[in-house]
């Protein structure tokens, strides 16, 4: 069984409006192991790095000062296709479109104000966890309940 791990951010509005654990619970009752966490403020340059790629569209400026805004809860998933099984689990960028049962379709309103990134293939994840988790290794540990999640 191949392993992937993801990197998933818990945005300012899901830290603002206590959401934090809901949101944890839900991917680690789906099956995924955490394996990383932090809770900082990304300043502005990192944030930058991270969403190079939106640089020069109409969104950027807003997206930019809207992740520096306040705490974000940061955290490295690990499990069988975690990219995939994390992007299900959240639902469509905007929440309108995201079907019931996900975090955005349960508990978001807005795109720019969806409360939660996760990594959008293996080698963004691989990018991701290092840009924000740097040489800190993820945590390697054997969880009991393993035998019972996966096959």
């Amino acid at each position: 069984m191949a392993v992937e791990r993801t990197l998933v951010i818990l945005k300012p509005d899901a830290v603002q409006r206590g959401l934090t654990g809901e949101i944890m619970g839900r991917l680690e009752r789906r099956g995924l192991k955490l394996v990383g966490l932090d809770m900082r403020t990304i300043p502005r340059d990192l944030a930058a790095r991270h969403y190079a790629e939106h640089e020069g569209k109409p969104f950027y400026a807003g997206l930019i000062e809207y992740i520096t805004s306040g705490p974000v809860v940061l955290m490295v998933l690990e499990g069988p296709q975690a990219v995939a099984v994390t992007r299900a689990t959240m639902g469509k960028t905007n929440p309108v479109e995201a079907v019931s049962g996900t975090i955005r379709g349960d508990l978001g309103l807005m795109t720019g104000r969806n409360l939660i990134h996760g990594s959008d293939a293996p080698a963004s994840a691989v990018r991701e966890i290092a840009l924000f988790f740097g040489d800190r290794e993820p945590q390697s540990w054997e969880r009991s309940v393993d035998p019972w999640i996966l096959e």
